[in-house]
């Protein structure tokens, strides 16, 4: 039901240092910037920085074909919904890790 689609996101407080970071040291590749967001190709997976005032650890991407199957299946097996919009959701699971799924083909 689950398929990994090798983005990871991290939640933080200050993205011009997180893109000075991530750009000038650990040297990704940028591929896209806007206020909330950057995107960057580290290699081997796309990581998602997301301006949020509550910082998070790395969150893991999942693509599943139907999000609202998904859902149910979750909460029935002792996950909680953290946030959720129309085609993607997170959820912590019952080990306190938060992961993003995301509705695809």
């Amino acid at each position: 039901m689950f398929k990994s689609n090798n983005c990871v996101a991290i939640h933080l407080e200050d993205i011009t240092a997180a893109e000075n970071f991530y750009t000038n040291v650990m040297k990704f590749k940028l591929l896209t910037r806007s206020e909330a967001q950057l995107e960057y190709d580290t290699g081997h997976f796309l990581l998602y920085v997301n301006r949020d005032l509550n910082t998070q650890p790395p969150i893991p991407s999942f693509t599943v074909k139907n999000i609202e199957e998904a859902r149910r299946f979750l909460l029935e097996n002792g996950c909680v919904i953290l946030r959720e919009d129309k085609r993607s959701l997170y959820f912590r699971d019952p080990f306190g890790i938060t992961y993003d799924i995301i509705e695809g083909k």
